[in-house]
C-alpha cells in the first residue's frame, strides 16, 4: 500500500458536543477515560469506558467530592439521545464488572460476537499493593461477555496472561480471524504484541501469537512488533492495507497522535504521520489513549479520540470538563 500520507485534522468533532452537552446535565455518565465504541443491533452505539465519574454537576461546573466514582461503565447512544449503563443501583452504583476485593478491573477494546447477541469486552485486572496512589499493578486479562441488549454482565473469563502483555489495546476482524492487539508495558518502554483467534469469540478457540515471522501457540513466543503504542490503540484496514493510531509513547506524557501504515495486520509500521497535537496537554493536564473509531468512519474522514485527564486528581472536582474524551475528524491524503 502507499505508505506516504499527510494528514488534515479537525478537532472537536461529534459526538463531543454530545457528550459534553449530557454531561453537563448531570444525570449520569460526567466523565471518563479509555473511551472504546462498538456498533450494537437495533442501530445503538456502546460508548465503552474505565474510570468513570457519575453526577451530579454543580453550576459552577465543578463536581462534588462526593460524586460516584467507578471503574468501568457503558454510555448507549441511539441517535442523540444517551444513556448510562453501570452495575448496582440508582442509589448505589457500581461498576459494570464488580471488583474483586483487591482490586478492580479498566477495560479495553471491545466486540460483538455471536451474530451481534453478545457484547465482549477486554478487561485488565490490577491488584492493589498498598495505600498509597500508584501502590497497584496490572495482573492478568479477562473477557467480560454482556448481553448486547440488556448490557448486564453474563460471564467473566480469564485469557493468556503469561507473557506480561495486556491484551486489550485492539480488537480487529480480518478474513477468518480476529486480530487481537497488546502492549508490554515497561512503564518508559511500551512494545506492541500481536495475537489472533479464529472467529469473533476469543474464549472458544486456541490463540496464537507473531513470533515476528510466523505464528505459534505460545504466548511467550510471542514478538514486540512495535515500541511507542500507547496502552490503548488501535488497528484498522485502510486503503488496501492497515493504519495503526496511537499516542506516541516514546516521550513522556506526549501530545502527539500518530499515524503508522503497513501491508500487514502484523506490521512492520513505517512512515509515521503526525495527526495531532493535543493542545490541552501543559502543567498538570495530561493526554493519552488516542485511537480511531472505524464504525463511525465516513469516507476518507477518520473519527480519533483521545483522553485528558490531570496528574491531580482535586482538578478533576475542580472542572468537570477536563475529564472527557476529545475527537478528531483527520483525512489522509495521498502525499505529493
Amino acid at each position: 500500500m502507499r505508505t506516504n500520507w499527510t494528514a488534515q485534522t479537525t478537532p472537536h468533532a461529534a459526538p463531543e458536543g454530545l457528550l459534553n452537552s449530557y454531561s453537563n446535565t448531570g444525570k449520569g455518565w460526567t466523565g471518563a477515560d479509555s473511551t472504546y465504541s462498538v456498533a450494537l443491533p437495533g442501530g445503538r452505539t456502546a460508548w465503552i469506558f474505565s474510570d468513570t465519574f457519575l453526577g451530579p454537576v454543580n453550576p459552577d461546573g465543578s463536581r462534588p467530592t462526593t460524586t460516584p466514582f467507578v471503574n468501568n461503565s457503558i454510555v448507549v447512544q441511539h441517535g442523540s439521545q444517551l444513556k448510562t449503563v453501570t452495575g448496582g443501583t440508582a442509589t448505589n452504583p457500581t461498576a459494570i464488572i464488580p471488583p474483586p476485593s483487591d482490586g478492580w478491573y479498566w477495560i479495553g477494546a471491545a466486540q460483538t460476537s455471536h451474530a451481534g447477541r453478545d457484547l465482549d469486552v477486554t478487561a485488565l485486572r490490577f491488584v492493589k499493593t498498598g495505600t498509597g496512589q500508584w501502590d497497584w499493578h496490572w495482573a492478568s486479562n479477562y473477557l467480560a461477555r454482556l448481553d448486547s441488549k440488556t448490557l448486564k454482565l453474563k460471564s467473566l473469563t480469564p485469557l493468556p496472561s503469561a507473557a506480561n502483555v495486556q491484551w486489550s489495546g485492539w480488537l480487529m476482524r480480518d478474513q477468518s480471524y480476529t486480530y487481537i492487539y497488546g502492549v508490554e508495558d515497561l512503564g518508559s518502554s511500551k512494545y506492541q504484541h500481536v495475537a489472533r483467534v479464529r472467529g469473533d469469540d476469543l474464549t472458544a478457540k486456541p490463540w496464537q501469537y507473531w513470533t515476528g515471522s510466523g505464528w505459534s501457540s505460545d504466548e511467550t513466543a510471542s514478538a514486540r512488533v512495535l515500541e511507542g503504542v500507547a496502552n490503548e490503540h488501535s488497528v484498522t484496514k485502510f486503503k488496501d492495507g492497515y493504519l495503526l493510531v496511537t499516542h506516541d509513547t516514546k516521550e513522556l506524557f506526549s501530545k502527539r497522535v500518530v499515524g503508522y501504515f503497513s501491508c500487514s495486520p502484523t506490521g512492520p509500521w513505517v512512515k509515521p504521520v503526525e495527526l495531532y497535537q493535543t493542545p490541552e496537554t501543559a502543567g498538570n493536564i495530561i493526554t493519552y489513549n488516542s485511537h480511531e473509531h472505524p464504525d463511525l468512519r465516513r469516507g476518507n474522514e477518520l473519527l480519533v479520540s483521545y483522553n485528558v485527564n490531570s496528574l491531580v486528581s482535586d482538578d478533576l472536582y475542580t472542572d468537570v470538563s477536563i475529564y472527557r474524551p476529545r475527537f478528531l475528524a483527520v483525512t489522509l491524503a495521498a502525499a505529493k
